[in-house]
């Protein structure tokens, strides 16, 4: 319980802090605002780069973890998203986001470290590993769709073209695939590079939970509650069901890596939702109340997960 408390709630504490300077004027919305465009522009694409450069492809790539942990990711990825499309009747850029919170989990400021302190230094790499799948996956899937989504256009060649070009200019798509090109050709990243990557990523986890503290002051709490219920339920205890059953019994993995891969998949959503959700000004509201949420009820969810995958 105690490596729970340790580093669950400084993030809930984060995202308080946010709320009492909104609360009490010391910031406004539009500090919320310039804060998530820092994130999202600045040090975020910082922090993509940096992690995706310094990953050894060689020892990442283990096929069944992989396809284990992706596959969960895929199926509830596609089904959250039907039914945001179909019973929520949301936009596809709504159910894009709506998808995105229930699979893409607050690995980097949770995860990571939650790993580690359970299991040891050797959880270390399949963490990364999932950690480089939401990277890579969740959210460039998140931004295609959302792309198509808020194209307005009816020409189909010309919608494609925007999404592309649209893609081609997205700070989250672009920094991590430049990072997996410099870790593709082998280079150790220059000592400034990282000093520098590593400086302006580590804020934009802090930043970005303040913002939602921040965004939070003077909305309304029961707006969308069903929807953020689902999502909710989804993130922290359907996906760490799938995923359990596709690492220990459809793609069986070493029992070190099958914790990790179970323990990612019940991590809150993460804040990279709201990143993405308020730079596009897509289901903004519901995603701040979901992290919020997830991570205040992930509190139990992940003691409940140690009983069965206990330390050690």
């Amino acid at each position: 319980m105690e490596p729970i408390i340790n580093i669950v709630l400084p993030v809930f504490a984060i995202v308080g802090a946010g709320y009492i300077c909104g609360a009490r004027g010391i910031l406004g919305e539009d500090s919320s605002v310039a804060l998530n465009r820092f994130v999202y522009w600045v040090a975020l694409p910082a922090m993509l780069f940096r992690a995706m450069a310094m990953v050894d492809l060689q020892r990442v790539y283990n096929p069944d973890f992989v396809f284990g942990f992706l596959g969960a990711v895929v199926l509830i990825g596609a089904v959250t998203l039907l039914v945001a499309r179909f019973f929520f009747r949301r936009s596809l850029a709504e159910a894009a986001i709506h998808s995105m919170n229930g699979v893409y989990g607050n690995s980097g400021y949770m995860g990571i470290p939650l790993a580690i302190t359970a299991y040891g230094e050797a959880a270390a790499l399949p963490a990364i590993v999932a950690t480089v799948i939401n990277t890579a996956l969740v959210v460039g899937v998140a931004i295609i769709l959302i792309e198509f989504g808020t194209q307005r256009g009816s020409n189909p060649a010309r919608v494609v073209g925007n999404v592309a070009v649209a893609m081609g200019r997205n700070p989250m798509l672009v920094a991590p695939f430049l990072g997996l090109c410099w870790a593709a050709v082998g280079f150790d990243l220059p000592v400034p590079v990282a000093s520098f990557t590593g400086i302006l990523g580590a804020a934009a986890g802090p930043c970005a939970l303040f913002a939602i503290g921040l965004f939070m002051v003077g909305k309304p709490r029961s707006e969308g509650r069903a929807e953020v219920g689902v999502m909710t339920l989804t993130k922290l205890l359907v996906q760490p069901l799938v995923t359990a059953v596709m690492v220990l019994m459809l793609f069986p993995v070493d029992e070190l890596w099958a914790k990790v891969a179970i323990l990612m998949a019940a991590l809150p959503t993460g804040a990279g939702s709201f990143v993405l959700a308020q730079a596009y000004g897509v289901y903004v509201l519901r995603t701040s109340s979901v992290i919020l949420a997830g991570t205040v009820f992930s509190v139990a969810t992940i003691s409940v997960f140690f009983i069965f995958f206990p330390p050690g």
